[in-house]
């Protein structure tokens, strides 16, 4: 696992639900089905609000990484990668 430190990216959503992204210059299809990260705090008094996602991107050369990914400021980060 890799922490990142607040690396910017772009990022396409089908609905509401990611479908790609580009990080560091190359491009990553969405290869599993997302898993939304909440604020698990929250949650104790009211139901979660959605804070992020996780899922697996495939790059062109077939490399897969599962990333950490949330909206901070109004821009989507990749907060931590998976090798």
């Amino acid at each position: 696992m890799s922490l990142i430190d607040a690396t910017r990216l772009t990022i396409w959503f089908e609905g509401s639900v990611p479908y790609g992204l580009v990080w560091e210059g190359r491009h990553y299809r969405v290869t599993d089905t997302p898993t939304r990260l909440e604020d698990e705090v929250l949650g104790f008094t009211h139901p979660l609000d959605i804070i992020g996602w996780r899922f697996q991107g495939t790059d062109d050369d077939d490399r897969s990484r599962m990333f950490d990914v949330r909206q901070l400021g109004g821009e989507w980060i990749v907060v931590r990668v998976y090798d």
